[in-house]
């Protein structure tokens, strides 16, 4: 194995299983910047659960939408991720809403609905801002659809606090899941959609053998 390929690999580790299985089924140029999108997630993710110290957690998230905001040149060489996201440099403000999204679950529990709705939006923003650098400014509006559905779903089933994941999953029922058709580049997305509209919160995304048939064939087809 090789070094380059090696890396590829402990990049891939540091998302969820969907998430890996979702970014099999994108255009070989698109897949550096949906795995720099996934990895940012799972980066706000680990800050937000490790936040035993919800200011020194804050911290760091107000780190990541201090460095969003900046131009790719201004950003610190350190960090790798950064460099990753640098194509993205002019959707800082919606990258910041991811952060902003994830911040919000740093609350008292429980949880507000308006906390857990600040949250999908903010995953929302993120994708809708890769449709519009992708080209396809038209596909922005239900490529945020998709995403929200896709985090609602996901924070559903993953909250333990009962009042929480009530509120969680009456947002998810309150979804619009009708069938989302989304251009061939944004293909991951549409395959966590259909995996979130499959559970819509009531289990984990790759619940049982049906989930894998649904991701191969949304991932092949689009449908």
């Amino acid at each position: 194995m090789t070094r380059a390929t090696m890396a590829d690999s402990a990049l891939l580790e540091a998302i969820p299983t969907e998430q890996r299985l979702a970014l099999a089924y994108a255009r070989n140029p698109d897949k550096p910047l949906m795995l720099a999108l996934f990895l940012l997630d799972a980066r706000l993710a680990a800050t937000v659960r490790g936040g035993r110290e919800p200011v020194l957690a804050q911290i760091k998230l107000a780190w990541w939408r201090e460095q969003l905001a900046k131009d790719a040149a201004d950003r610190p060489a350190g960090e790798p991720l950064l460099a990753m996201l640098a194509p993205l440099a002019a959707e800082g403000a919606a990258l910041g809403r991811m952060v902003d999204g994830w911040e919000q679950l740093l609350g008292d529990s429980p949880l507000p609905s308006g906390a857990l709705e600040c949250f999908a939006d903010g995953r929302g923003a993120a994708f809708a801002a890769l449709a519009r650098h992708i080209g396809e400014p038209a596909a922005a509006p239900a490529a945020e659809r998709a995403a929200r559905g896709w985090a609602l779903a996901d924070l559903a089933a993953k909250l333990g606090q009962a009042e929480e994941r009530a509120a969680a999953l009456d947002l998810a029922a309150r979804q619009d899941w009708a069938r989302i058709a989304l251009p061939r580049r944004l293909r991951p997305l549409q395959v966590l959609h259909g995996l979130a509209r499959r559970e819509r919160g009531q289990g984990p995304l790759l619940a049982g053998p049906g989930a894998l048939l649904v991701a191969t064939r949304i991932g092949l087809s689009g449908f």
